[in-house]
């Protein structure tokens, strides 16, 4: 099969594709045939990490495509077969034809759902609710998302203006994304380099995290509520938390697929229905061949992209 890696040296950063085994599934795993491939920003950012040297490294994400076999104890314990068609988040060696998944991590793909639009909104859409969840966002409140034109931002944008949001502002990276994320369901749309973001804020759901926070906690109303959940990292000064009376929030869906999968369910279930009801849109930026991965990480490094971007074997 043909595998995607990573790999330090010579100076210079490389993707390099390669031939492979099948891989065979373990116990409570499933061997999938990849249809398609959702790039995260976390798996970006992780490439970027190595040193130079490094040993070639499997490249992560969420895939979606058909079972052609099972481990050990999975047939009528969870009832995935061969031939279902499923989604999930792999955690190595995802750039594949080929890839394993983790049940724990797989959901069915309903009739009538297309591979690709299946890894813009499974991950993506199970965070956004969870963030909203962790924010304890009301209606009538006011709403800030950051990375808005991302594939989290996109549906984090929709669920607040399905909650009732009062307010809904999307936070970008350049002017050229405004009508995008305005046909999202965006009120107003902000810059990161504004000096004014529009404050202040009862909730800010940030997906970029680093430099950001300062002015993300800034922005926010007294007793306002900040999610971070971007794997950006950064650093938040105690006092400006004091000062507002506000609250930061973590939250990492896979904390909640693992530690809570009755709420993990329920939040899926949820997600199918609202967009089966086209309450939820999916907004994919492109469909790129497995082969050019590099081209796919340029586009989130460089903040191009408009939603999700798939990689197709």
């Amino acid at each position: 099969m043909l595998r995607v890696r990573h790999q330090v040296g010579g100076g210079s950063e490389v993707l390099f594709a390669e031939e492979a085994e099948v891989p065979e599934a373990g116990a409570g795993e499933l061997l999938i045939r990849v249809e398609a491939v959702g790039v995260t920003l976390p798996t970006v950012r992780k490439v970027r990490e190595l040193r130079e040297g490094s040993e070639p490294v499997s490249l992560g994400g969420e895939v979606a495509g058909t079972v052609v076999a099972t481990g050990p104890g999975i047939t009528g314990v969870t009832g995935f077969t061969p031939g279902e068609r499923v989604t999930g988040l792999c955690f190595a060696d995802a750039y594949a034809e080929y890839a394993v998944l983790s049940t724990a991590m797989t959901s069915r793909i309903p009739a009538g759902v297309g591979a690709v639009e299946a890894v813009a909104l499974v991950r993506s859409g199970l965070v956004a609710r969870g963030v909203h969840e962790a924010a304890r966002a009301e209606p009538g409140e006011s709403v800030l998302v950051t990375a808005a034109a991302s594939a989290v931002g996109t549906l984090a944008l929709q669920y607040a203006k399905a909650g009732g949001a009062g307010r809904v502002v999307a936070a970008v990276s350049s002017a050229d994304k405004a009508d995008f994320v305005r046909g999202l369901g965006a009120d107003e749309v902000v810059l990161y380099g504004d000096a004014d973001w529009g404050g202040p804020y009862d909730v800010i759901l940030d997906g970029v995290g680093g430099d950001l926070l300062g002015p993300a906690v800034r922005a926010l109303a007294t007793g306002g509520r900040l999610v971070a959940f971007s794997s950006g990292g950064g650093t938040v000064e105690a006092y400006e938390l004091l000062l507002r009376g506000a609250s930061l929030i973590g939250f990492q869906i896979r904390a909640i697929a693992t530690g809570k999968p009755a709420l993990y369910e329920r939040w899926l279930r949820e997600l199918w229905q609202l967009h089966a009801a086209g309450t939820l849109r999916t907004a994919v930026h492109e469909e790129i061949p497995l082969a050019e991965a590099a081209r796919a990480h340029a586009l989130i490094e460089e903040r191009r992209n408009l939603g999700k971007v798939v990689l197709v074997p």
